[in-house]
């Protein structure tokens, strides 16, 4: 499968329809803030399917908010993480798109493995149970999270079953059923 060769969807020829509006996009992203875009990645030059947004942790919430409020990239169809191992170990992979003209865009934090990262519920509320399931598989916390626990695995888990160091076997058996939260009966 050659992702540069264009299919046919009903949205068109992708590349040819958005890519005036991600050069815009990357434009202004590049000149407001030169220090926190790292490496972009277009359509025309890698093998991605859309603009890809290497911005770094301290810039990275400023160009979120210009990118909704500002050109439009108001839904977050996607929020995860993957394990690339190295010093700057995971990446969190944000994808927006603009409702309007229906272009999408993604965005990628590097971040080593200790390394913390703000929550995104002040911008996008659906990012909540997105950031549960991003630290419950890879272990990534979320500074100013209002619920940070897990959301997938039983509370007794041990580990993050989507590190690359996890084992492929690595079973975990419970004979009774997870414990139910008190809180949960107020």
């Amino acid at each position: 499968m050659n992702i540069q060769k264009p299919v046919s969807s009903i949205y068109g020829n992708w590349k040819e329809k958005f890519s005036s509006q991600w050069a815009s996009v990357l434009e202004a992203l590049k000149n407001q803030f030169p220090e926190a875009i790292e490496e972009v990645l277009l359509p025309e030059s890698h093998p991605v399917d859309i603009p890809t947004f290497f911005v770094s942790k301290a810039g990275s919430l400023a160009v979120l908010r210009e990118l909704k409020e500002v050109h439009g990239f108001s839904f977050l169809t996607d929020y995860t993480a993957s394990d690339e191992g190295g010093q700057k170990r995971f990446h969190l992979i944000i994808h927006l798109m603009n409702l309007s003209s229906k272009a999408r865009i993604r965005m990628k934090i590097q971040l080593s493995e200790q390394e913390t990262f703000p929550t995104l519920i002040p911008l996008w509320e659906g990012a909540n149970w997105a950031e549960r399931e991003i630290f419950d598989m890879f272990g990534i916390r979320f500074d100013g999270h209002p619920d940070l626990r897990r959301i997938l695995m039983d509370v007794r888990w041990e580990g993050h079953p989507l590190r690359k160091d996890y084992p492929l076997r690595g079973y975990q058996v419970f004979l009774t059923p997870e414990p139910i939260d008190p809180e949960l009966f107020k």
